[in-house]
């Protein structure tokens, strides 16, 4: 059974940081891409970032890049995603989702396991 557990994510001040964790089971995490999607209160989900099987390629939305970094431990069957400089405009709903592809997509249609959200506030 897929399963896909986010965490890490709270309440931080503009310009501080979080790590939000996407724990996998049911399949081997290093064998398919993870996207990482948000979704703020009245907006639709938008794409955050993706990392794909081959070579571990990265993606980002372009807005960004610099600040937000994808990364992967197989051993542990998880991704992370780090956060820095972060803006209120990044408080949203963050979720893991796979696709069981190798390959990335920034479309939410193209994954069919998601986990349940985790929630960032950048506030002061």
């Amino acid at each position: 059974q897929v399963q896909l557990v986010e965490s890490g994510g709270g309440l931080v001040q503009p310009g501080g940081s979080l790590r939000l964790s996407c724990a996998a089971s049911g399949f081997t995490l290093a064998d398919y891409a993870i996207g990482w999607f948000r979704q703020a209160p009245g907006k639709e989900r938008e794409g955050v970032s993706c990392i794909s099987t081959s070579h571990g390629s990265a993606y980002y939305k372009d807005s960004l890049k610099g600040r937000f970094t994808i990364s992967r431990d197989n051993a542990k069957n998880t991704v992370y995603l780090q956060m820095n400089s972060l803006d209120p405009e990044d408080t949203a709903v963050y979720y893991c989702a796979t696709g069981l592809k190798y390959y990335c997509s920034g479309y939410g249609w193209d994954y069919e396991y998601w986990g349940q959200g985790t929630q960032v506030t950048v506030s002061s």
